[in-house]
């Protein structure tokens, strides 16, 4: 192929790589980089196709195999746990009574009133001792502290 069909390509693929956050495809404009190389020097016209799609696939797969791991790393999104993350686990007070059929209940955790749902779809009455399992959206889901162990 011409060296400039390479060049159309890189073009292609560092343009899908502006478009993207991934970095999909730059691998894949080195690859094109290469076989572009190879298109200049070589001057065989039987064989620099061949050649030319080679060092694009070798060079193309080297760098993936190599560089992708690590750039994964550093992209991956770090999850920040919040101030209510800590809410998970606390035992708290019912201060409403928690209904899931009618949607009602309330605890207060650190000094601040939450939504509350049963994590075992049972009826807990105000005052009861609740341990926080979960949170969904702005409700946490509780369940009650038995008094006997063997419960």
């Amino acid at each position: 192929m011409e060296f400039w069909i390479w060049l159309i390509i890189i073009g292609l693929f560092i343009l899908a790589e502006v478009v993207t956050d991934q970095l999909i495809s730059i691998w894949f404009a080195l690859g094109a980089l290469a076989a572009m190389i190879v298109s200049v020097i070589v001057d065989m016209p039987d064989m620099s196709i061949w050649l030319e799609l080679t060092a694009f696939v070798v060079v193309s797969a080297a760098a993936l195999i190599a560089t992708r791991p690590l750039v994964k790393k550093f992209l991956q999104k770090k999850q920040t746990p919040t101030n209510a993350d800590r809410a998970i686990g606390e035992v708290v007070v019912v201060t409403e009574d928690i209904n899931n059929l009618l949607a009602k209940g309330a605890v207060t955790v650190f000094g601040t009133p939450w939504t509350a749902r049963s994590a075992n779809e049972m009826q807990i009455p105000a005052g009861t001792s609740v341990v926080v399992e979960k949170i969904e959206g702005v409700k946490l889901f509780v369940r009650p502290i038995s008094v006997n162990s063997n419960q």
